[in-house]
């Protein structure tokens, strides 16, 4: 991968932090509004803890999303970045433009999937 691409990449990161980051801000604020409210029956009750259950579902989701982020930006200064973390074959460029804070490789992906039993 070029020194050019690495830093286009790390662009890209450093937007999507920014904008998780942002995202994160907007629902914690909703949460504490929803928490200001008082429902008035049950059903503004359920639908005050839905959302904001959904909420802490969307937060959490992001969070881990900003850890590989995080993860993603320390090995660019590490000039370990785009290496496979089981095979430290190259990442594919494509994978990367889809999914640019990717820790795997496409074949060792999959392994580790099966291995864990995730569905990604």
């Amino acid at each position: 991968m070029t020194e050019i691409e690495i830093l286009e990449f790390k662009k890209i990161l450093l937007e999507k932090k920014n904008s998780i980051l942002e995202s994160i801000r907007k629902y914690e604020t909703e949460i504490v509004l929803m928490r200001g409210q008082s429902p008035t029956d049950e059903g503004d009750y359920a639908v005050l803890t839905n959302d904001a259950a959904i909420d802490n579902s969307l937060i959490e989701k992001q969070l881990r999303e900003l850890e590989e982020i995080e993860l993603s930006l320390d090995k660019i200064a590490e000039g370990t970045y785009g290496i496979c973390e089981m095979c430290e074959e190259p990442i594919g460029i494509e994978r990367l433009k889809v999914k640019p804070f990717a820790r795997f490789c496409i074949i060792c992906r999959e392994i580790n999937e099966k291995e864990n039993g995730l569905n990604h």
